[in-house]
């Protein structure tokens, strides 16, 4: 039976990376499997791409090169997934982290924190604990005469 048509890797509402700009690699995979890990190509590897992408704009592919650089050899992003028997399930296993990390790199960086003053009631809670504390410890202390 053959595979089912996809037109591409949906990445979010505005992206969808194209199933052309994708390719596999297949290898033998370590972990479970028994027998079947020695004779099976069941580790999958996708690189993409993305200097080279034709569906980024310009700004989107300066903020994945520039959060995903460190990942990416020569501009293009590689996902390995190993973790199932079946190539099937890591091809799966593998598009879906590649999605993930591309959406989450995508994802506008949240706004710098306004720094707050702490209330006049904090101050006070904190100068008193303070005093306390300074007691407490004076009363420690061995009697000067």
């Amino acid at each position: 039976m053959p595979a089912p048509h996809r037109p591409g890797l949906r990445v979010d509402a505005r992206l969808t990376i194209p199933e052309s700009e994708l390719s596999w690699r297949f290898s033998r995979s370590s972990g479970p499997g028994g027998q079947g890990v020695n004779t099976a190509d069941s580790r999958a590897e996708l690189v993409w791409s993305v200097e080279d992408s034709a569906v980024l704009s310009e700004a989107q592919r300066d903020r994945l090169l520039d959060r995903l650089g460190g990942r990416m050899v020569d501009g293009a992003l590689t996902i390995t997934a190993s973790e199932h028997r079946s190539q099937l399930r890591n091809r799966d296993a593998a598009r879906a982290r590649l999605a993930a990390l591309v959406a989450d790199a995508l994802r506008p960086p949240s706004p710098p924190r306004r720094p707050t003053r702490p209330t006049r009631g904090a101050e006070e809670r904190r100068l008193q604990a303070k005093k306390r504390r300074t007691d407490v410890k004076r009363l420690r202390r061995p009697p000067a005469d």
